[in-house]
């Protein structure tokens, strides 16, 4: 195994866990919807890390992040807090699909830093590349282009929020 892949992992694991505490210090600007996704990231990523490879470990997170990614956007349609609550949920979906893929290569999870080994010839890794780009793509317009919609320590947490998670799934694809 590289060398290389491991520290992935657990980078990965790190920006869940800096997107989840940034997005619990912001606690009345995002709902509940938004708080629990990143936990789930979090939890998922430091499983994923921590030697979760098991192929029915898999397959239930990949279960949990599409839920929490459904789950993210129940009823925030029209509030200042649904840009933010979407992008989480584009992530967990990003993350189940990777969780998925890593499944149907038949490896270990872990073994490949949360990712399995698969070159881009499948379908899921087609769609965890784009998920990846459209992750980073909506990080870079909504903080460069877009007005924001928080300010002062808000809007500062939500932007190390949106640029951990970006962050985590670019090296999810990477490794």
């Amino acid at each position: 195994m590289d060398p290389l892949l491991p520290a992935a992992s657990w980078l990965m694991a790190l920006s869940a866990v800096v997107s989840a505490t940034a997005c619990l210090g912001m606690w009345r600007s995002v709902p509940w919807q938004g708080r629990q996704s990143a936990l789930v990231m979090a939890a998922a990523m430091i499983t994923v890390a921590a030697g979760g490879g098991d192929t029915m470990i898999g397959l239930v997170l990949g279960v949990v992040l599409l839920a929490s990614a459904m789950l993210g956007t129940a009823g925030v349609r029209g509030t200042p807090a649904a840009n933010a609550c979407c992008h989480r949920a584009l992530v967990s979906l990003v993350m189940a699909i990777c969780s998925f893929e890593s499944l149907s290569t038949g490896e270990r999870a872990v073994e490949a830093g949360g990712h399995g080994r698969h070159g881009l010839d499948g379908v899921l890794s087609v769609l965890v590349v784009a998920g990846v780009v459209a992750v980073v793509l909506w990080t870079v317009v909504s903080e460069w282009v877009l007005a924001p919609v928080h300010q002062g320590r808000t809007g500062r947490l939500l932007a190390v929020e949106s640029w951990a998670m970006a962050t985590g799934v670019a090296v999810m694809c990477v490794a």
